[in-house]
C-alpha cells in the first residue's frame, strides 16, 4: 500500500478508528496519525474503508 488519505465529509463516527486504531484518530473528524506503519496496517486500513458509513476513506495499491 502506497497511500491512505480521508476525503472531505467525514462524519467522525470513529468507525475506523476502532477497526484501526494504529492508523486512524477521531477528533470530531478522522485523520491518520503521523508515522503510521501503513504496509503493516494494510489490512485493517482496507476493512477500515469498507465499514466506512460515509466511503471517504481511500487508499492506493
Amino acid at each position: 500500500m502506497k497511500k491512505v488519505y480521508i476525503e472531505s465529509g467525514c462524519i467522525g463516527c470513529g468507525s475506523c478508528e476502532a477497526i484501526c486504531p494504529e492508523v486512524f484518530e477521531v477528533d470530531g473528524i478522522s485523520t491518520i496519525k503521523k508515522d503510521c506503519d501503513i504496509e503493516k496496517n494494510a489490512s485493517c486500513i482496507k476493512e477500515a474503508a469498507k465499514i466506512c458509513p460515509v466511503e471517504v476513506i481511500k487508499y492506493q495499491e
